[in-house]
């Protein structure tokens, strides 16, 4: 079994995701459980990229892949990242971003994603993003961990986009919930210790100065969706 992700900027704008946008993309959800993934959400929405996620048996990964692409497409308020979609590498431009990991057969399906947006294109946004998977490496109660950046793979079922792709996705798969916080708080800490990079709730605008880079955080817990940045919150407040 697999977890997979697929961000893309769909949004009108470049700042934010209209509340209509979730609404219809949530109501389409389903599809993905009619084409045979186990769990699936919109797990991440960070500034104008939305994140589609899904549990998945490995043989049904490229039919999901292609639905969760299926959805963006349908409900796109302005065809962005879609377009950049190409059967070949040369043909490719910037385009949806893409991770995955395994997960094991005798486990739950619970994983850690993060989601990165970017105002204009920031390079460093994918030093970021290697950070939090660096971090998570080796340690206990990590299955698996998406591959680091940058990678022209081919996304199974949807294509190939390019390098220029610069809203990165990084999903980490977990063997218990202990390991939730303790891998979670690895990855935010590396990616947060980079310059210029802040930590959202789940739907926040990015009201940031450009060149800047904001990330949100979820735990998909078998098919339930925590906004990650509210507990953080909390737990970092220094006690006086």
């Amino acid at each position: 079994m697999k977890v997979t992700a697929i961000g893309a900027d769909i949004s009108i704008n470049d700042v934010s995701c209209s509340k209509s946008l979730i609404e219809n993309i949530e109501k389409d959800i389903p599809n993905l459980i009619d084409l045979g993934a186990s769990h699936a959400a919109l797990t991440n929405i960070t500034g104008d990229d939305v994140v589609i996620s899904a549990f998945v048996d490995d043989e049904l990964l490229e039919i999901i892949n292609q639905g969760i692409v299926n959805i963006l497409k349908d409900n796109a308020e302005d065809i962005g990242d879609i377009a950049g979609i190409a059967k070949d590498v040369a043909s490719a431009g910037e385009g949806i971003s893409y991770a995955e990991a395994t997960i094991r057969q005798d486990r739950y399906p619970d994983a850690i994603i993060l989601a990165y947006d970017t105002y204009g294109g920031e390079e460093f946004v994918e030093d970021v993003a290697n950070s939090a998977i660096n971090a998570a490496k080796g340690m206990n109660g990590l299955t698996d961990i998406s591959k680091n950046l940058p990678n022209n793979d081919k996304i199974p079922g949807v294509g190939y986009v390019s390098r220029d792709t610069d809203d990165p996705i990084v999903v980490a798969s977990v063997e218990n919930l202990e390991s939730i916080g303790v891998i979670s708080s690895a990855m935010l800490g590396a990616s947060l210790g980079n310059k210029n990079v802040y930590l959202v709730e789940r739907n926040t605008p990015c009201n940031v100065i450009p060149g800047s880079v904001i990330l949100s955080a979820t735990a998909f817990l078998n098919g339930n969706v925590i906004d990650l940045a509210i507990p953080f919150q909390n737990k970092m407040q220094i006690l006086r």
